[in-house]
């Protein structure tokens, strides 16, 4: 049987990853060719992503990945949405910023002054995010010197082929598409006095983006094409996801939890609006409904602050084993609590809001029980509000992401929700970002509904059962 290879460039908001995918027939598998920190460094004016330090592992793990599989044929890249660079004549004007940078609170401000939210959720379908790239582009006062605005993976694209494009899934993140349309939104661009020149030519996953600059494919070793993906990771994991009923919702639970369904038709109503759901585009123009809910990040950030503390690290397999293993009443926080959006002292910001119904505990497997079990019980509710704001009745829960190897996240998911939730793949960004560039090569089925069957069949899921 003949296997066929590509790269995948799978960024996260705390890592990243370059892996060789290979695919055939009832074939679907992933290498891990290098991984690498990623995350927020602190500068004179603010947070920012260390890029020049990005890009430079990306080149890197893409060596690596032909020289351990030279018959790689396509390059695809995937990150986190809403960042970017600004360029002009071809040369980046600074290190993008990061989103959790506080400048951001200004532009929705000032972009709400101009367009009233309900307005904008009419044009654009978004929920509100504070950091969405429109209220990053108002305050950011290089715009005016740049040329063109591209997210982090078109940048990346950008820099390896020197082609200037937008991935419509991570564009529709922006804010600046319209929801209808798929298509830029230059009125709105315009009336918040955002320049239309900025916004570069939208293309759809499965697009050739263009041929490795020759420089680049030296240093690599062999010239490649790079593909657009849902180059949004979520879009790319919601490809993935093995979907095994048209009534199935899906968390990809990373960092963040999205949490939602895949529809063909946006669902702009108020109701909609005020439950803040939003309408991101995803591969083959379906649209990703669903509501952001503050993920894992949440006990990332705690096991850090106590591994700080203690100066020594903590086993998290062992400390979620103790969790599970907590009885009694288990008192909840708001996981979306805005107190909670910014790195840094996590348990004692936890613990501040846990103090608002009695004393929280100082035993860490019932603290981290706590988080976990607070995330599970934000799942529930945005899954309710998606099914009641649908119509759409849900019979299963997909967990794809780093969270479906979390087991007591998963079953006190399916407990909280009353359904049963079947978890993994834990690599569906990556598997998403590898098919949709197969299936640009002739190698991979040709429709999404065929591409999950073949995930299914490679990667089953873990199944939990509602015990309540």
């Amino acid at each position: 049987m003949t296997l066929r290879a590509v790269a995948a460039v799978d960024l996260g908001a705390t890592s990243g990853r370059v892996m060789i995918g290979r695919i055939g027939d009832g074939v679907l598998e992933l290498e891990l060719v290098s991984r690498f920190p990623n995350g927020p460094v602190e500068r004179e004016d603010g947070l920012h992503w260390d890029f020049g330090a990005l890009y430079e592992h990306v080149v890197d793990g893409l060596a690596q990945a032909v020289r351990r599989e030279p018959a790689i044929e396509s390059i695809g890249i995937d990150s986190w949405a809403v960042d970017y660079g600004l360029l002009r004549d071809g040369e980046l004007l600074a290190e993008p910023f990061h989103y959790r940078d506080d400048r951001t609170a200004r532009g929705v401000e000032e972009v709400h002054e101009r367009m009233p939210f309900a307005e904008l959720y009419g044009r654009n379908g978004l929920q509100f995010l504070p950091f969405n790239t429109l209220y990053q582009y108002r305050v950011d006062t290089r715009l005016a010197d740049a040329d063109t605005a591209l997210l982090i993976p078109d940048l990346l694209a950008f820099l390896l082929t020197g082609a200037r494009v937008a991935e419509r899934t991570n564009a529709s993140t922006t804010g600046l598409l319209g929801v209808e349309s798929g298509e830029w939104d230059t009125e709105l661009a315009e009336r918040l006095g955002i320049p239309p020149a900025l916004l570069p030519e939208l293309v759809d996953p499965g697009a050739v983006i263009g041929e490795l600059r020759p420089e680049l494919a030296a240093r690599i070793g062999v010239t490649l094409p790079v593909i657009a993906v849902g180059s949004h990771d979520t879009a790319s994991a919601v490809a993935a996801v093995p979907m095994t009923s048209p009534s199935a919702a899906y968390i990809s639970c990373g960092t963040w939890g999205l949490v939602g369904l895949e529809l063909s038709d946006p669902v702009l109503t108020d109701a909609a609006r005020e439950g803040n759901f939003t309408h991101e585009r995803g591969v083959d123009g379906r649209y990703r409904f669903l509501h952001n809910v503050t993920g894992l990040w949440l006990l990332s950030e705690t096991v850090r602050e106590w591994e700080a503390a203690d100066g020594a690290p903590i086993d998290l397999p062992e400390l979620l084993a103790a969790a599970s293993a907590v009885t009694g009443d288990i008192p909840l926080f708001d996981a979306n609590d805005p107190s909670l959006s910014a790195p840094g002292d996590m348990p004692n910001r936890i613990a501040t809001l846990l103090r608002a119904s009695g004393e929280p505990p100082v035993d860490r497997p019932a603290f981290a029980r706590i988080i976990v079990e607070s995330i599970a019980a934000a799942f529930a509710e945005a899954i309710a509000t998606a099914s009641s704001l649908s119509g759409r009745p849900i019979d299963v829960i997909h967990i794809v992401g780093g969270g479906s190897l979390n087991a007591l996240l998963c079953q006190a998911t399916a407990d909280r929700t009353g359904t049963t939730v079947l978890a993994g793949p834990v690599e569906a960004t990556a598997l998403g970002n590898v098919l949709v560039q197969a299936r640009a090569l002739g190698a991979a089925p040709s429709t999404l509904e065929e591409m999950r069957t073949l995930v299914a069949a490679t990667h089953p899921p873990v199944r939990f059962d509602a015990r309540r």
